[in-house]
């Protein structure tokens, strides 16, 4: 079921609150889909998914390789799913990082000090498939 990403429910607000992690598919340059574990934050007053991450990562290359792209963010715990989709980019810009180390510190636990090698996804979700 498509969802408006500015108008969730309740019940798919709190999903995306609770402590689970996701999937997020990144696309490499040959089209082949690139499937990595993250933990991950929903901000519903942006509609931003924030995944905090370094810069040697796989998924940071190849987003910055191709200046950013379409990604797609899944969380499953049984029958609840949910699917995040829109243009990700990467961010190495501090202030920014510290915020989705905040986030993500909320919802998970403190992140490792990774420096200047800090980087953050920023997904800016414009469609949300699932079901909570």
């Amino acid at each position: 079921m498509a969802l408006d990403p500015r108008s969730l429910s309740e019940e798919m607000a709190g999903f995306l609150r609770d402590r689970h992690l996701a999937s997020l598919t990144v696309l490499r340059p040959d089209g082949t889909p690139h499937v990595t574990p993250v933990g991950f934050t929903w901000d519903p007053d942006t509609a931003t998914a924030r995944i905090i991450t370094w810069s040697g990562a796989k998924k940071v290359r190849l987003l910055e390789a191709a200046q950013g792209g379409r990604a797609a963010l899944c969380q499953v715990d049984g029958g609840r799913w949910a699917t995040l989709e829109g243009f990700a980019t990467v961010t190495a810009d501090p202030v920014e990082c510290a915020d989705a180390v905040a986030r993500y510190a909320r919802r998970y636990s403190p992140a490792k000090d990774r420096g200047a090698d800090r980087r953050a996804i920023l997904i800016a979700v414009d469609s949300v498939l699932g079901r909570a």
